[in-house]
């Protein structure tokens, strides 16, 4: 079972707080929160929340469909924004944000890195956190910072397999399914961005949010445009590597196949010679000489010689 919690976020005489419990919200003003964040919370305290700020958190089903009107809707005082957030196993969590008078709601089931990292920027500096609408962006702005880097710890390790590729024994199986993983997580990273994309796209033509945070917005969409071209240069890579592989396992058949072809050919004089002596007839000459045995020998022998030196003189060896 994951574990549950609820972060409140609020001023007290200008100094950033937070507390634990919902229950602070009827002692504080609810013009003094600025974020709630709740955690795989139960049931029972979503409800209580939604009544308190009327508002309605969608169920998991509800956050995780692809629909736009179920990922984003707009009403007449709050915003609903739905995005998925990938976790260092590139599984996704959904995270859902409602914005209503300058209050941010997150609900999540999974502690995630980019939030964490949010709230310590907001107590190194409250000053630039006023309001629920400016985490919101500072989310999708640190989000977009953790997944550049998955995209560059991806394009490592294509480096590094890459590197590992060469005309050997070791070409096998477990390096194809190596690109496969790295083409699954490019997949994920591609998706996860493009999800932001369309929140970030939506967050702006809606004349809810702060306009002064525009500006912002659109450096974020500049940032995953950036990030979506990364990842398609990064399935660019994977398709070379993949061919590559190929390339290279084709090498090592022909080499196999042009062995086993030398070997044949080699004993094919050999295999002639000793079918004629091996016919049964009694007038087969040198049959009955004594040297006949060795003499046949020898002739088998100086065959494969002599098939081996064309070879060798057509550098097909």
């Amino acid at each position: 079972m994951l574990d549950s919690e609820v972060r409140l976020f609020y001023f007290d005489n200008n100094r950033l707080k937070v507390a634990k419990s919902i229950d602070i919200l009827k002692e504080i003003p609810l013009t003094d929160f600025l974020w709630i964040d709740l955690i795989n919370v139960e049931p029972e305290t979503e409800s209580e929340l939604e009544q308190f700020l009327k508002i309605y958190i969608q169920e998991d089903e509800e956050m995780e469909e692809i629909e736009l009107s179920s990922r984003f809707i707009e009403t007449q005082d709050t915003l609903v924004a739905n995005a998925t957030f990938l976790l260092d196993t590139f599984e996704k969590e959904t995270v859902s944000f409602i914005l209503k008078n300058g209050i941010l709601v997150s609900v999540r089931d999974r502690k995630l890195k980019s939030f964490d990292e949010t709230v310590k920027k907001m107590f190194a500096n409250p000053r630039n956190f006023p309001s629920g609408n400016h985490i919101f962006v500072a989310l999708l702005e640190t989000r977009v910072e953790y997944d550049a880097d998955m995209i560059e710890e991806v394009t490592k390790e294509i480096s590094e397999l890459s590197k590992t590729m060469s005309v050997s024994e070791d070409i096998d199986e477990d390096v194809l399914l190596e690109i496969k993983n790295l083409q699954e997580r490019i997949m994920h990273l591609r998706e996860n961005s493009i999800d932001k994309q369309r929140v970030v796209s939506n967050i702006l033509r809606s004349d809810l949010f702060t306009r002064e945070l525009v500006p912002r917005l659109n450096l974020v969409v500049k940032d995953i445009d950036s990030l979506i071209e990364h990842t398609k240069f990064g399935f660019e890579r994977l398709d070379y590597l993949q061919d590559t592989f190929l390339g290279l396992v084709n090498i090592e058949q022909n080499k196999i196949i042009k062995i086993f072809t030398i070997v044949s050919v080699l004993f094919m004089p050999p295999t002639w010679i000793a079918s004629i002596f091996g016919m049964n007839f009694t007038t087969i000459p040198c049959a009955a000489e004594p040297w006949g045995f060795w003499g046949s020998i020898g002739l088998m022998i100086l065959s494969s010689i002599v098939v081996l030196f064309f070879f060798k003189k057509k550098n097909l060896l």
